[in-house]
């Protein structure tokens, strides 16, 4: 199993939105996310979530169609405890 797999099956789905949401646009997201979860995408859940994090102010509007750190900004616990390097 891919470090990428673990992460997406085994973390909440906003965890998994904050830590890579930075950086890659939300169809990559979608795809990526697609493989190994794709009841999160068909049930909507994707969507919403990734809307919260904008509303909530852990995501924000960058360049282009990639999202930036927002100010509510906090790195998930699986990256601060170092859980699939």
């Amino acid at each position: 199993m891919t470090p990428i797999e673990q992460i997406v099956t085994n973390e909440p789905i906003a965890d998994v939105l904050t830590a890579f949401g930075i950086g890659l646009a939300y169809p990559s997201l979608d795809r990526m996310i697609g493989r190994y979860k794709f009841e999160l995408i068909a049930s909507g859940e994707l969507l919403k979530t990734y809307a919260q994090l904008f509303e909530q102010g852990v995501l924000a509007n960058g360049e282009g169609p990639v999202a930036v750190k927002g100010p509510n900004w906090k790195p998930p616990k699986f990256i601060t405890e170092n859980r699939y390097s």
